[in-house]
């Protein structure tokens, strides 16, 4: 077998040099990589991923903690994250929340040897962000982030819950239910912030009732449903914190017996690909950029890895958000 000891004699340079132009061919100067480039074409060879993280002390395994499956945004992210990566020679550990207690996952990533960790799956006020902090590799989140802030990349959340719930009242809509995930989470907290800004600018009074909290899952929304079609008046619309629990939504009132939008208007948030199915083409507000918020992170975490931008730069980015009006909404 070749080894890139026999890549270094061909080209001509030493074995490190080689190692460098493996795993960080930006910091060997142009002449030099070009020689031990047109080696290992010459030689055919496969670099060793053992040997390659001995050699330079990486492992090239990035650790993912992601939100719920259930939820299609982490399936659109987590594909992204996983398929980048890969074009650049990394590996990804996924792990997925649990909403009863995250600590073993956590406890997972941080006794394994990671290069780097990228996470969605963090509390406003999550003890974990400080044994983050202590570790050497470089994490980001995405999608939620912390207090303390860190590196983040993010939606404008309070922005998205203001566009979607203006959105409904400028179709006439007055009675308009909140339905979301838990407000210890970034995400949720800021848009439902959104949501009840908009409705006290337009002097319209917010009941608690009209502010449903879940666990995001099927079941959950499924009790929260009933109960709401079981008032005395129904809302006339939804805005849903997240297209995941729109879509759950429209399922549970279509099997009731309910059309959406004739009956009741609805809205989600995040954009998700599923969104624009043909057989419910969902309502929804996403992010200014055909990228989503999964691919951005993990572009700049595989910097932060390869030295190509420097950690002590701080990445916290909030996307703009805009509506893409479809089917599931109509004026009244």
């Amino acid at each position: 077998m070749v080894s890139s000891k026999d890549v270094a004699k061909k080209a001509n340079v030493s074995q490190s040099t080689v190692s460098r132009v493996l795993n960080n061919p930006e910091k060997v100067l142009k002449k030099k990589r070009e020689k031990v480039i047109d080696a290992i074409k010459k030689l055919n060879y496969r670099p060793d991923p053992i040997a390659r993280s001995l050699v330079s002390q990486k492992t090239r395994l990035i650790a993912l903690i992601s939100g719920p499956l259930h939820n299609p945004f982490f399936v659109d992210t987590t594909t992204s994250i996983v398929n980048y990566a890969k074009s650049k020679n990394f590996d990804v550990q996924v792990h997925f929340e649990d909403f009863d207690n995250n600590f073993h996952i956590y406890q997972d990533v941080l006794n394994n040897k990671v290069d780097g960790i990228i996470l969605s799956s963090i509390l406003y006020e999550d003890k974990i962000f400080e044994e983050l902090k202590q570790q050497q590799a470089p994490f980001i989140m995405f999608n939620r982030r912390h207090k303390n802030r860190g590196n983040y990349v993010e939606m404008d959340n309070q922005q998205a819950g203001e566009v979607a719930t203006n959105y409904l009242l400028n179709l006439n809509h007055k009675d308009i239910v909140w339905v979301g995930g838990p407000l210890s989470m970034t995400t949720f907290w800021g848009r439902c912030e959104g949501f009840k800004y908009s409705l006290a600018k337009r002097n319209l009074i917010i009941e608690e009732k009209d502010i449903i909290i879940t666990d995001t899952s099927f079941d959950s929304i499924f009790l929260e449903v009933m109960k709401l079609i079981s008032r005395k008046t129904i809302p006339t619309a939804i805005v849903a914190a997240t297209d995941s629990i729109a879509i759950y939504i429209i399922d549970i009132l279509k099997r009731e017996g309910y059309r959406v939008p004739e009956d009741i208007s609805i809205v989600g948030i995040d954009n998700v690909e599923l969104s624009n199915h043909s057989i419910f083409s969902l309502s929804t507000v996403g992010i200014e950029t055909d990228k989503n918020l999964g691919l951005i992170a993990i572009e700049h975490l595989i910097n932060l890895i390869e030295g190509r931008q420097n950690e002590t730069d701080i990445i916290q980015q909030t996307f703009e958000t805009k509506l893409f009006a479809r089917e599931t909404t109509k004026g009244i």
